[in-house]
């Protein structure tokens, strides 16, 4: 009997049944979690304090940061809670905020990762006009446009999603209301308007990747003709770290959306949402601040005791005004 999404909400299976596995599984994610806060937060804090910083390869990288920081606050918040009190259930409500805020993010960090690959490619392969393209002005409006189609993504996908007509018990093997899972207990042929939505998505992001891997070549066809070794390796320290986040997020992300549907349960199904949920909002703060010199050079003044105590006089003086 089909079941209309307006009357409950979901069981979200998770990962286990067994008590102990859940408080473990909560604590690694917990973990996870205030690591991922802190490191997009510090990004976050040393691209606004260091001047040095206030360039459009770190403007765009301070976005990104606050993206991964919004993306992993959607999924995994509720996870632990779900975990702690051996529940699973979320509302409709909840999973239609979750279902917007996860897609309207995640499409919103493929048009930002699209923009920084951009970036690198007018500072690498024309340097001389990288400031007339590259502009305050330019730099905003990206950002603005970024945020928008990223939020269109997530309304066509959640209306789209939540006029489907559901049959069956309302079960995801899934730690969040992931719309592959939710498809899952659609009735037959009722999904064919978001099939349409999840194709254009798809297209677009295909055609991203298309021209982030087309201005990689370009990138890495001018690095090997720098003279300098020292050049070459400056050059690189900036452009791998973006390439290896945008192939391990699109690749995980790709993967779970585009393999044929099942109606089993399959520990793959939660293994790769790891790996595009949870994972690379984590590692993204590690691999920029490591990879780059500057990142480094910024933590480490930010956080010496000097900076500090000049940061605390100036808030005194800010109060005492």
């Amino acid at each position: 009997m089909a079941n209309s999404t307006s009357m409950s909400g979901f069981l979200l299976m998770g990962f286990f049944d067994d008590r102990k596995l859940q408080i473990l599984h909560a604590l690694l994610f917990l973990v996870t979690y205030l690591l991922a806060l802190t490191g997009n937060l510090l990004i976050i804090t040393i691209t606004t304090l260091d001047y040095h910083l206030h360039l459009p390869m770190y403007y765009f990288l301070k976005q990104l940061s606050l993206l991964d920081l919004c993306f992993i606050s959607v999924t995994v918040p509720q996870s632990i809670a779900n975990s702690l009190m051996s529940k699973g259930y979320i509302s409709l409500g909840q999973c239609i905020l979750q279902v917007f805020f996860f897609i309207a993010l995640a499409s919103s960090e493929v048009a930002i990762l699209t923009v920084m690959s951009y970036d690198r490619y007018v500072a690498i392969c024309q340097p001389l006009q990288y400031e007339t393209i590259m502009n305050p002005c330019t730099c905003r409006l990206a950002v603005i446009a970024v945020w928008i189609a990223g939020g269109l993504s997530g309304l066509m996908h959640t209306a789209v999603n939540f006029s489907i007509s559901l049959c069956g018990e309302r079960v995801t093997h899934q730690f969040f209301c992931d719309i592959p899972q939710l498809l899952k207990l659609a009735c037959s042929s009722e999904f064919i308007n978001e099939i349409a939505v999840a194709a254009f998505t798809t297209s677009t992001a295909f055609i991203c990747l298309i021209y982030i891997v087309f201005s990689y070549v370009r990138i890495f066809s001018t690095v090997l003709r720098i003279p300098s070794a020292q050049g070459r390796t400056k050059v690189f320290s900036t452009c791998l770290p973006h390439l290896f986040v945008v192939t391990f997020f699109l690749s995980a992300a790709g993967f779970e959306f585009l393999r044929p549907p099942s109606d089993a349960q399959s520990g793959m199904d939660l293994m790769f949402s790891i790996f595009y949920t949870v994972i690379p909002p984590t590692l993204n703060p590690v691999i920029y601040s490591l990879r780059n010199e500057a990142m480094r050079a910024a933590l480490r003044k930010v956080l010496s005791k000097e900076e500090f105590a000049q940061r605390k006089m100036y808030l005194k003086a800010i109060f005492k005004l």
